[in-house]
């Protein structure tokens, strides 16, 4: 089956399980719609080997050797909401070769192997409430295989030389590991890290190689095959998820206090507000906390409600100990300014109870808070 057909099918089956992963349900923040990604790294080539029954001369298998080179490649893909994630990818990877084994004398070689085409990957997001989002994915596609100068030789001798740079196509294959951080200051964009396992299909096209003598002179032609061509690369770059929200210009932790004075019930509510994923005070919330703190010693105050929450943003098992967190964080702020530890209740409530309905996976200031409540 040629590698187009191969490519075709492996498209298919990609859309097929992407579609399919589309009606399931998944925890954490998953990417939704498009995105684009940029990445670049090290390529670390693996020897590849000569067929030994396409040589001229003695049937020994040659293994060309490279240094490690440059990765490179660009994305577009979309996030289907639940983890999963299809991308559309052009890489490239360059290698120049070291040297060449398997003569029973010494010989030098030279010349660059390239790899450029396009491959499709199917992606998954863990997303598990940590700093970074670990995701792992499989690729396939149609790679273009360059030898650009390949020569061997050995001085005054027989040396073969292919005439400047011969390109062949391969299907190729790869697996992908990878970590995520989100860039909080631009929504939507994240670093990435990765590393990648490129194969090619073995065996691999033909090179048509020409053997020359010190003189010149054409020895002999033929066509050559090589196997098991693996490529290994480390990459970081960046990925932007398009078309996300952007929170409100105004900062939540310059917001008024919104006192809550129920008639049926004398109490008052302190609202503080914090950036996302942190739980740590601003000043003003120090501010609002130690007018809360002055107002509980003027009233008859029996108990002081410090309840934590969280955007709907992360997952929900993360988002509720980081409602707690922030309410331990009040919480101490009121002893320091000399509240009582007997007089505080507190409880962390997660992504439940949203002062702003919102979508799951929106970064919503406003929910973000502890709310103080005098009773």
């Amino acid at each position: 089956m040629p590698w187009v057909d191969r490519l075709t099918l492996g498209l298919t089956a990609a859309v097929l399980l992407a579609s399919l992963g589309h009606a399931q349900t998944a925890p954490g923040t998953p990417l939704s719609g498009p995105y684009v990604s940029l990445g670049a790294g090290v390529s670390v080539q693996q020897d590849i080997i000569r067929d030994p029954s396409a040589s001229p001369g003695p049937l020994h298998p040659k293994w060309w050797q490279f240094d490690p080179g440059a990765a490179a490649d660009f994305s577009l893909g979309w996030g289907f909401g639940n983890g999963l994630r299809l991308d559309f990818e052009a890489p490239f990877v360059a290698n120049k070769v070291r040297g060449v084994a398997g003569y029973a004398g010494p010989r030098r070689a030279g010349g660059v192997e390239m790899k450029y085409g396009g491959m499709v990957n199917l992606m998954y997001d863990f997303h598990l409430g940590l700093p970074v989002t670990p995701y792992v994915g499989i690729g396939a596609g149609g790679i273009e295989l360059a030898h650009d100068h390949f020569n061997s030789s050995t001085p005054g001798f027989i040396y073969p030389e292919p005439p400047g740079r011969q390109i062949v196509g391969d299907f190729a294959y790869q697996g992908i590991v990878g970590l995520s951080y989100d860039l909080a200051f631009v929504p939507g964009l994240a670093m990435t890290a990765e590393y990648r396992f490129l194969g090619l299909l073995d065996p691999q096209p033909g090179f048509h190689t020409t053997d020359y003598n010190a003189a010149g002179d054409v020895l002999a032609s033929n066509n050559a095959r090589y196997s098991n061509d693996f490529d290994h690369t480390v990459m970081v770059g960046l990925r932007y998820s398009l078309f996300q929200p952007r929170p409100p210009v105004a900062s939540p932790a310059a917001a008024p206090v919104v006192p809550e004075v129920p008639a049926a019930s004398p109490t008052r509510t302190y609202l503080v507000f914090f950036d996302w994923d942190r739980a740590d005070l601003t000043d003003r919330a120090r501010q609002i906390i130690a007018e809360a703190a002055t107002a509980s010693a003027q009233v008859e105050t029996t108990q002081i409600e410090v309840n934590g929450y969280t955007d709907l943003s992360g997952s929900a098992a993360y988002n509720k100990r980081l409602s707690i967190r922030r309410a331990e964080s009040v919480a101490a702020e009121l002893v320091r300014d000399g509240v009582s530890d007997d007089e505080i209740v507190m409880k962390g409530f997660g992504e439940s109870h949203p002062l702003v309905p919102t979508a799951p996976g929106v970064r919503e200031p406003q929910n973000r808070r502890v709310e103080v409540i005098l009773q």
